[in-house]
C-alpha cells in the first residue's frame, strides 16, 4: 500500500509541474502578445505614404518628367484640403521645320498657336506643355492649370496626380522635367465623409418617391414621336445651380444649330481655343425640345466620340426646388439613320456607363450634396433607339442633389 501511495504521489506531483510550467508558458506567451498589440497600436509602427503633406505645412517635392502622361502623387487630399503647388525646372521639344532651334520653356508652358487646334490637350485653354493637375481619376478627374503656382482647394477626396498638357506625340521625344512642391495650406474637414473619395455616398433621399418617379417617362423622343434615348438621370437644383456643376465638371453647352456652331468655330479659332460645342439634334420630353445640351469630349475626337446629354426642367419639384430629367449618351461613332438612310450618330449601347460617367464628373465638383440610384417600378432595361440603334441598362435612374446656393430662410 506505502508503494502505491508513493506513486500516486509523484503522479500528482509531476501533474501539478507541468501545469505550473503550462501557466508560465501561458503567461509568457500572454505578455509577449501585449507587448506586440501595444508596438502595432502605436503611431509611430502605422505605415507611412512615402510622400505625403503634414499638418505642419511641411512640403512634399515631385518630379515630372517630359516624358510622362500622369504622375501619381500618392498624395490623399481630404474635401476642403487646401494646397499651394509650386513649379520650376524646364522642358524642350525636338527640333522641326517651323522650331528648327527646338522649344524650351517653364512649367506655364508655350503660348498656344493655331496648330494647336487639332491636337489632344487636357486642359484646352493651358498652355502647351504647361504642368497641369487633376483630383481623381483619368476617366473622370477634371484637369487643371497649375503653371509656376496654383493654391487649388480639393472639392471632395482624392488623389492628386501630376502631369503636362500634351500630346502623347510630344510627350515620346520631350526631355527635360518639372521640379513640383506641394505645401498643405489648410488640412480641410475632419468629417468620415470628407476622407470618401468622389463625393457623398449612395444614401437613400425620401422626396423621391415612387408616386414621383411614375410620372417621370422613361424615354425622350424625336419631333415625329419616335421613342429615343433613355431618361438616365435626375437632379434637383435650381437652373443656375444645374448650368455650374456641369461647366464646373468641365462639360461644354452645345450648339443648337450648324450655323451658330459655324461661328462659334470661327471666333475660337481666333482665340486659339479648342472647340467641343458640336450642334445636337433637338429631342423632346413633356412635348417640348430640350433646355439645355451639355458635351463632354477630347477635342480631335469631338466630331464621332464624345460624352454627351440633354437636359429638361420637369414640372415637378423636390422639396421646393425644381426636378432636371436628363438623357445621357456616349457616342461611339456613325451609324445608318434607319428613319432615312442618313447617318447619325451611333451611341454606345451599354449606356449605363454614361449614366456612371456623368455620375462621376458632377459628384467629383463638391457641388453635390446627396445621391443615389433609383429603381422606377417600369424599369427601361432594354430598347431601341429613335435612329434604329439598340441599347441596355440595369433599369436604374441616377439621382443628384445639387447644394443649394439660395440663402436658407430665416
Amino acid at each position: 500500500m506505502r508503494v502505491v501511495d508513493c506513486q500516486r504521489a509523484e503522479s500528482i506531483l509531476r501533474k501539478r509541474e507541468a501545469a505550473t510550467d503550462f501557466m508560465k508558458i501561458a503567461y509568457a506567451a500572454t505578455q509577449m502578445l501585449a507587448a506586440a498589440i501595444a508596438i502595432l497600436l502605436s503611431p509611430a509602427a502605422w505605415p507611412q505614404s512615402s510622400k505625403t503633406t503634414s499638418a505642419s505645412g511641411t512640403p512634399s517635392d515631385f518630379e515630372v518628367p517630359a516624358t510622362v502622361e500622369w504622375l501619381d502623387t500618392n498624395l490623399d487630399l481630404r474635401a476642403g484640403e487646401r494646397i499651394r503647388l509650386t513649379a520650376s525646372g524646364n522642358i524642350k521639344y525636338l527640333a522641326d521645320k517651323k522650331h528648327p532651334d527646338g522649344r524650351t520653356f517653364g512649367p506655364d508652358g508655350l503660348e498656344r498657336s493655331y496648330e494647336d487646334l487639332i491636337h489632344q490637350y487636357a486642359v484646352t485653354d493651358a498652355g502647351h506643355g504647361a504642368l497641369i493637375a487633376r483630383l481623381g481619376s483619368a476617366d473622370s478627374g477634371q484637369p487643371f492649370l497649375v503653371g509656376a503656382s496654383k493654391e487649388y482647394e480639393a472639392p471632395v477626396a482624392g488623389r492628386l496626380f501630376l502631369g503636362i498638357n500634351q500630346s502623347l506625340k510630344n510627350a515620346s521625344t520631350a526631355t527635360g522635367k518639372f521640379h513640383v512642391q506641394v505645401e498643405m495650406l489648410d488640412p480641410g474637414l475632419t468629417t468620415t465623409a470628407a476622407t470618401i473619395a468622389g463625393g457623398p455616398p449612395d444614401t437613400s433621399i425620401p422626396s423621391i418617391t415612387p408616386a414621383l418617379l411614375a410620372k417621370i417617362p422613361r424615354r425622350i423622343s424625336d419631333p415625329q414621336g419616335n421613342p429615343g434615348d433613355m431618361v438616365n438621370v435626375l437632379i434637383v437644383g435650381a437652373e443656375d445651380e444645374v448650368v455650374q456643376v456641369f461647366t464646373t465638371a468641365g462639360w461644354v453647352k452645345v450648339d443648337s444649330s450648324v450655323q451658330n456652331t459655324v461661328v462659334n468655330a470661327i471666333f475660337d479659332s481666333l482665340e486659339k481655343k479648342d472647340y467641343l460645342a458640336m450642334p445636337m439634334s433637338t429631342l423632346y420630353l413633356f412635348k417640348r425640345p430640350q433646355d439645355y445640351g451639355f458635351a463632354h469630349a477630347e477635342p480631335v475626337r469631338v466630331a464621332m466620340s464624345r460624352n454627351h446629354l440633354r437636359v429638361w426642367k420637369s414640372p415637378y419639384e423636390v422639396e421646393g426646388r425644381p426636378l432636371w430629367c436628363i438623357a445621357a449618351t456616349h457616342d461611339i461613332g456613325f451609324e445608318r439613320d434607319q428613319r432615312n438612310n442618313g447617318v447619325t450618330h451611333k451611341i454606345d449601347p451599354a449606356i449605363d456607363g454614361e449614366r456612371e460617367y456623368v455620375n462621376a464628373t458632377l459628384t467629383g465638383t463638391g457641388l453635390v450634396v446627396e445621391r443615389n440610384h433609383v429603381t422606377p417600378a417600369d424599369p427601361l432595361t432594354e430598347a431601341k433607339t429613335a435612329t434604329g440603334g439598340t441599347f441596355h441598362s440595369d433599369g436604374r435612374i441616377l439621382v443628384l442633389v445639387l447644394k443649394n446656393a439660395a440663402p436658407a430662410a430665416k
